[in-house]
């Protein structure tokens, strides 16, 4: 079943339907840009990261297919350092888009993948609040996977560049793999012990350094991803509305969780669209493992 025909099979909101289904048709157009963008352009974005080539090139193509749609009214992307207001917007969404989540990993082929977050509103408030989350996984295969609260759906690009359903309502099984970021001898002490305690119960190490494909991995195997706060970086170092909140709620709404690693991530009310953010997101065994250690540990 293609994309377009499982949502209105779902009921889904025909003008989120409409936002979903955009998203869709970009995917084919950023896919081709991986021959022709590469390299490193000569700007910054609001991290003081370097830019590739392709990350802006994608960000364009994204803010601009939603203009000329007026389907948003707030757009937030990783590269722009204020929040767009459309003009002439019909609808009253926001998005968040991380355009090309991995980007780095571009010129060595591993996978990458765009983040896309959907509020009913304004951006910056709480990721509970979310109407719907998606990712684009440009792989071996390009895959879609979304989710409007009613399950988490998959779906993978044929030849002619449609969806079609792989596979419907996931869950997140039970599984021993962690994902973990940042390096080992900054690992706070309550981490350590997690890490330690994951690795004694035979947890192995599967970590490719693009978040997108990381989580999506997790939600398919099982286990967790984390890039926790770590010596020196209290508030960690991934993006709470462009990675944090939208992938919290794709493995949230698949049977897992998400966490700050005292609390619910994706009960955190942004202050900015550059807040950065601890990250357990996984199992829920997991998720409870790392709180309780965190609680015991006083900090």
């Amino acid at each position: 079943m293609e994309l377009n025909d499982f949502l209105k099979e779902k009921g889904t909101d025909e003008k989120l339907s409409q936002l979903i289904m955009l998203f869709s048709e970009q995917a084919g157009v950023i896919k081709e840009g991986f021959l022709s963008a590469r390299g490193a352009a000569d700007t910054k974005n609001v991290y003081g990261e370097t830019q590739m080539a392709l990350d802006k090139w994608a960000d364009e193509v994204l803010i601009d297919a939603l203009r000329e749609s007026r389907l948003v009214r707030w757009i937030a992307t990783e590269e722009q350092p204020d929040i767009i207001e459309v003009d002439g917007a019909i609808n009253q969404f926001g998005v968040t888009i991380d355009p090309l989540d991995g980007s780095s990993l571009i010129d060595v082929n591993l996978a990458v993948g765009t983040i896309v977050g959907l509020y009913q509103g304004h951006v910056l408030e709480p990721g509970n609040t979310m109407v719907g989350a998606l990712y684009i996984l440009y792989g071996p295969l390009t895959t879609l996977t979304y989710t409007t609260g009613s399950g988490v759906h998959e779906f993978v690009m044929g030849e002619d560049g449609r969806f079609t359903l792989m596979q419907e309502n996931l869950t997140i099984p039970d599984g021993k793999i962690y994902a973990p970021g940042a390096l080992r001898k900054d690992y706070l002490p309550y981490h350590k012990q997690f890490i330690e305690q994951l690795e004694s119960e035979g947890y192995k190490l599967r970590f490719s350094g693009s978040f997108v494909a990381d989580v999506h991995q997790i939600l398919h195997k099982g286990g967790l991803f984390t890039y926790p706060a770590f010596a020196g970086k209290d508030s960690g170092k991934l993006r709470l509305l462009f990675e944090g909140t939208p992938m919290g709620k794709m493995v949230a709404e698949a049977g897992g969780a998400i966490s700050n690693g005292r609390g619910n991530l994706l009960d955190v009310k942004p202050s900015s669209v550059s807040d950065r953010t601890p990250i357990y997101v996984g199992g829920k065994r997991e998720i409870a493992l790392i709180e309780s250690l965190v609680k015991g540990s006083g900090t």
